[in-house]
């Protein structure tokens, strides 16, 4: 559903550290930095319109703490690795990595609070990931 999204934070330096390891944990590579923001993942194009993409910008106090932002795993070891990586970067545990049954029978997801507060998510969905 969503094609892009921008994600405020306070210190670039510092959230591009915790986002270069939890995005990398996920498969998903910082494409461009300037001095005030940074860009995850590709952008949709004609050819290929079912890409998403995160930026991060230097900008005003994080969102609302009932907002966040999930981004996709593709798989349980990922959602691990994710959770792993936030907290040795600087992120904050907002709910370790396990099964969220009351989703549905198979998503597994952990939580983290970036360093600005911003609570992002990584989830997967499937019933039988390939490293379960």
């Amino acid at each position: 559903m969503l094609d892009h999204v921008s994600i405020a934070v306070a210190d670039i330096a510092r959230a591009v550290r915790f986002y270069d390891a939890a995005m990398a944990a996920l498969g998903v590579l910082k494409v461009w930095q300037e001095p005030r923001a940074a860009g995850y993942g590709l952008r949709s194009d004609a050819a290929e319109d079912g890409r998403s993409y995160l930026a991060i910008r230097v900008g005003a106090a994080p969102a609302d703490p009932a907002c966040h932002w999930c981004f996709r795993a593709p798989d349980l070891a990922a959602v691990r690795a994710f959770h792993a990586a936030g907290l040795a970067a600087g992120g904050a545990d907002d709910g370790a990595p396990g099964l969220r049954a009351q989703y549905h029978a198979h998503y597994h997801a952990a939580f983290l609070r970036d360093p600005d507060g911003n609570r992002i998510e990584a989830a997967c969905n499937r019933a039988k990931a390939p490293s379960a």
